[in-house]
């Protein structure tokens, strides 16, 4: 078996490995036997700090994966004669592989935007021909919470677009991927991100966060809950052994609140490396950086010395620009080798 590669870069929160506590909390839980498909104590523990951190109207479903989260939240609400309004940067329009309209039928609007936030304005628009049988009818805006661009949703914002969705008869999900940033970073709880301000529906990311693998759907909405776990299981998407799940929830939303300590050094993290870049000559941050990701504006003739010794995506090729993601992993000294890397190309 290779080993794995000690240099650490920023090419996706979703390389780092495991954090040592969520670890440590399913080699504490693997002995004995269990009920399966989230019949467990712990799956029921779970259940119940959901609904005291996101309200009682809050109901878990885990599901494998960030995509499945999406699309599942998305199912409950819409029918294949709808379209979803999200913006063009969006996971769920550009990562996801036609998933929302293989698996629901629906149409997306995908919305260019600034600094990847939707308005309830830019809702509006897409309403046009509401009524009209030959156009697919917008039933449910989703945004991306923190946004694919690294920013944020005040909750003035958030509440403003759930009022607009209600106005207008839609559903409001969040894809909330890295949704423990947002909270973090706005000093909220998760509840008055999410039922207080009138979501329907949160896809709840935990790969990203440190988990080994694992999502949760929490629907707020009761059309949502009422046929959801027959629909989680049609599109194969119940884990047996749900424990190992709930154990690394319980585990990153628990009385420690680890998911604050990762959220909170993440974030200043990305902060130290967006000054850093700033101070570098050729280099420009082109985001508010208000999560875990910096987007970096540089010469294209570095990018090949830089990635061989720190890896990053680039994420528009027309502007290159490179996306750099801090994970919960990602140290002081990693920063400080990237800098030092560029420094050196930049003599080359």
């Amino acid at each position: 078996m290779s080993e794995p590669n000690a240099t650490k870069g920023f090419g996706s929160d979703n390389h780092a490995g495991v954090h040592p506590a969520i670890m440590e909390s399913l080699v504490h839980i693997n002995s004995g036997h269990s009920p399966s498909y989230g019949t467990d104590p712990l799956s029921h523990e779970l259940y119940k700090l959901v609904e005291k951190l996101f309200g009682s109207t809050a109901e878990a479903h885990m599901v494998f994966n960030g995509t499945a989260a999406n699309v599942l939240a998305i199912k409950s609400l819409v029918s294949s004669h709808h379209s979803i309004v999200c913006t063009t940067d969006s996971h769920l329009n550009v990562d996801e592989c036609g998933a929302p309209e293989a698996n629901i039928g629906c149409k997306l609007i995908a919305v260019p935007t600034e600094h990847g936030k939707l308005t309830p304005a830019q809702v509006e628009e897409t309403l046009i021909r509401k009524g009209d049988q030959h156009f697919s009818q917008v039933k449910a805006i989703s945004i991306t919470q923190p946004t694919e661009l690294g920013t944020l949703y005040s909750k003035e914002e958030m509440l403003a677009l759930s009022q607009c969705a209600k106005q207008h008869g839609l559903f409001f999900h969040v894809d909330g991927a890295r949704f423990i940033y947002a909270a973090e970073a706005l000093n909220a709880t998760f509840k008055e991100l999410t039922a207080d301000v009138g979501v329907d529906a949160l896809s709840f990311g935990g790969t990203k966060n440190g988990l080994l693998f694992g999502e949760m759907v929490i629907l707020f909405n009761d059309q949502a809950k009422k046929d959801f776990k027959y629909v989680r299981k049609q599109q194969m998407q119940l884990p047996s052994k749900m424990r190992f799940l709930a154990a690394q929830f319980l585990q990153l939303l628990g009385p420690e609140e680890l998911w604050k300590q990762i959220a909170r050094e993440g974030h200043s993290k990305a902060l130290e490396l967006a000054t850093r870049l700033k101070d570098i000559d050729g280099v420009e941050v082109v985001h508010p950086v208000q999560a875990n990701s910096v987007f970096m504006k540089f010469p294209q003739a570095w990018t090949k010395p830089l990635r061989d010794r720190h890896f990053f995506y680039i994420w528009d090729e027309k502007t290159w620009i490179a996306r750099l993601m801090i994970s919960f992993d990602t140290t002081l000294d990693d920063i400080e080798s990237f800098i030092q890397t560029i420094n050196e190309v930049k003599k080359l």
